[in-house]
């Protein structure tokens, strides 16, 4: 059994939903589904981030069948709405709730606090409390790939990347990519244009445009929507696919995509409450958990190269190579990270520089 709502369904349900828990009693409720919510910063139709996450949810429906419950609200902005949401969802009786774009911390922070038997869960961010974990993927891994391919593909040696906002999360991203590109071209550049948003078609596909009219060859993106690659496709352009496979929006242009897959994690987080085992921790899972996966990949990639960039993420996964080890040079030429050596993970986390070659 499944039950999705927009927000506008959701809000004027939860009214009733809560009463009719309230009248229910105990007995009744413990013999219910488990109630699992799930907020969305942008709509399941993305076919990028929030559509990502959606899938991970039906694929929890499929796996428990009426033993679980789902309601997701789409396109919740980051602030007081999303405490809002948050905050309905808990009283509605949902037993775990998802909170799925680094804004969405603090008022989840803040809702746990006055429902301390519901358990939640925060995508991306960094704060816990005794009901809630905190969970990541390490993009930055899918990054390295791309980059490696880009090194190889582009002729013009530039790359464009439509940025959502500068957050440690999107620079490291842009670093990686930068920093594998180089590895390959050591005169590659990388040119950043800020959406100032997660999810805006209009945005990012002017952004891609005004850097295709910049000389770039390679399109990537940290925003939600194909448009960026939709660009790619009609300029005749290459580029890659964000948190979910973009293939049919840019059949020609994609090389290969990053994918987010949150199947198993939204899977095991629910048995966890069914078992009562669940716990507060946080978790930073990539390449090797499986929480990123890359796309098949596109026509335009040679099967030398594919080969090499198969070989770079088996490497990753061995942990033979990290995405930042030394030497690194920031955009001003100073050494950020001596030769031999690799940032931890909480440098990784606090980014907020960018590496030579990059444009932002």
């Amino acid at each position: 059994m499944k039950s999705t709502a927009t927000r506008r369904d959701f809000v004027l349900g939860s009214a009733a939903a809560a009463g009719a828990l309230s009248l229910a009693g105990r007995h009744a409720f413990a013999a219910d589904p488990l109630k699992v919510g799930f907020v969305y910063v942008g709509p399941v139709g993305d076919y990028g981030w929030t559509h990502g996450h959606d899938l991970g949810r039906k694929a929890m429906v499929t796996h428990f069948g009426d033993k679980v419950k789902t309601t997701f609200v789409e396109s919740v902005t980051e602030g007081p709405d999303a405490e809002r949401v948050i905050r309905q969802l808990a009283s509605s009786g949902h037993g775990l709730v998802f909170a799925t774009s680094f804004g969405f911390m603090n008022p989840t922070l803040r809702v746990a606090k006055q429902f301390p038997k519901v358990k939640f869960e925060h995508a991306t961010g960094y704060q816990t409390s005794p009901n809630v974990s905190v969970y990541n993927a390490r993009f930055h891994e899918g990054r390295v790939v791309c980059g490696t391919i880009a090194g190889r593909v582009s002729k013009s040696g530039v790359a464009g990347y439509i940025g959502s906002f500068p957050i440690p999360e999107v620079v490291m991203g842009i670093n990686a990519f930068a920093l594998a590109a180089r590895k390959i071209r050591p005169d590659f550049k990388v040119k950043v244009v800020w959406a100032n948003s997660w999810y805006d078609p209009g945005k990012e596909a002017d952004g891609a445009k005004a850097l295709v009219d910049q000389g770039v060859d390679i399109m990537c993106q940290h925003t939600d929507s194909p448009a960026p690659l939709q660009v790619a496709e009609t300029r005749g352009i290459h580029g890659f696919g964000q948190a979910s496979d973009m293939k049919p929006f840019a059949p020609n242009a994609q090389l290969t995509a990053i994918l987010d897959v949150w199947d198993g994690y939204y899977i095991q987080r629910a048995q966890d409450i069914m078992d009562g085992t669940w716990k507060s921790h946080s978790i930073w899972w990539g390449l090797e958990e499986g929480m990123v996966k890359m796309a098949p990949y596109g026509p335009a990639v040679p099967e030398a190269v594919a080969r090499e960039a198969d070989a770079v993420r088996e490497a990753i996964i061995a942990g033979t190579r990290h995405p930042f080890t030394g030497p690194i040079k920031d955009q001003k030429g100073a050494l950020r990270v001596a030769d031999g050596e690799t940032l931890s993970e909480k440098e990784i986390a606090a980014m907020d520089w960018y590496v030579e070659g990059v444009e932002a």
